[in-house]
Parts: structure tokens; sequence; C-alpha cells
């Protein structure tokens, strides 16, 4: 051997026969161009267009589960639901009634102030109507007083439409009792005979 330095590149690997079982398989230079694919167009098929028919009940309503219906149905039993949502409608309808702004409130003063504060307490009252059922004495007897408070701090009433909401639904909710069965039809069809007084 000599003490030259190799030289790189091609020429290193095609002057000695040895070098090249050394280093590995040879790479081939240049790879040969594969032959060409003609490209095929497919020819295009009409598919005709076919109209299922869907039942106007399957686009009518989304499904809602039986048990979500249920469970709902099993929680507005346990509370005077129907009395409390029509005293917080009452609380809300006097509430909007209410057009003055803040600055004119103050200025009139105490009046002012109390015909905001009486319907957000009646629909305060309202709220716990539905979700603290336990107190239902108390919240409607508290309804009734600040629906009459209402005929004179704000518009007679919410213009007696709120008045009436906050009477009957705390009139509701007063008469509501717990363990009440459940109720069902008295009369359903296709159950015996019908009796006619004679």
């Amino acid at each position: 051997m000599t003490d030259e330095p190799e030289p790189d590149g091609p020429e290193a690997e095609g002057s000695d026969p040895g070098s090249r079982a050394e280093a590995g398989p040879a790479v081939p230079e240049a790879a040969a161009p594969e032959p060409a694919v003609p490209e095929v167009e497919a020819p295009e098929v009409e598919v005709p267009e076919v109209e299922v028919p869907v039942p106007a009940s399957a686009v009518a309503a989304p499904v809602v589960p039986v048990a979500r219906v249920r469970s709902f149905a099993a929680w507005r039993g346990r509370r005077p639901f129907w009395g409390g949502l029509l005293v917080t409608l009452a609380g809300a309808e006097i509430l909007v009634t209410e057009k003055a702004p803040l600055p004119v409130i103050l200025h009139i003063g105490m009046q002012g102030l109390a015909g905001y504060l009486v319907p957000i307490l009646l629909l305060v009252t309202g709220l716990l109507l539905l979700f603290n059922p336990a107190q239902r004495l108390f919240y409607s007897i508290l309804a009734v007083l600040l629906t009459l408070g209402t005929w004179i701090t704000s518009n007679l009433g919410g213009f007696l439409l709120g008045m009436l909401l906050g009477l009957i639904g705390s009139s509701l909710a007063f008469g509501w009792l717990p363990e009440q069965p459940a109720r069902r039809r008295l009369l359903r069809r296709g159950r015996g005979g019908s009796a006619t007084p004679a």
C-alpha cells in the first residue's frame, strides 16, 4: 500500500477492484426509465336520481327520549310548577313594564326604587317556589302580598296583566299538595259502555 490519500468520488470506486467489495454493493448510476402507461378514461355513466318518499312523521319533530320526558314530569309533579311559573312570569312582566332609566328612579326616590324592587322580589319568589317547594306556603303568601303591592308601585301591577298572573300563580302554589296521587283521565275511549242517565 502507498501513503497517498485515496481520491474521493467515482474515479476512486472504479480504480481499485478490491475497494468495491469492501465498500458494499454498487449503486446503479441511473435507473432505466419505466415504459409510459397510457391513461384510459372511464366512460361516464348516468345514474338516475331516485326520490325516496319520507314519511312526514319522520321529518316533523326530533325524537325526545322517553326517560327525559318522564324525569321532567316527575320533577314537575314534586313542586307547585304552574303556580311558580305564573308568579315568575308575573314578576318578569311587571319588571318589563317599568321603562324609567336609573337616574330618573334615583331622582324620584324610594317610590321609584320600589317600582323595581317589588317585581324583582316577585320574580325571585316565583323561582323559589319552583326550586324550594318545601316552603311553598310562605312563598305563596309573600307572592300574594308582593303582587298586591305592585298595584301601587308598578304601573297598576304591570297594567293588570302581571297582577292577575301573580294572584293566580300564588293561589295555585298555596293550594298545591305534595302527596297527590297521579291523575288519570276519568273517561277513556274504548273502556266499557257509556253510562247515560235515563
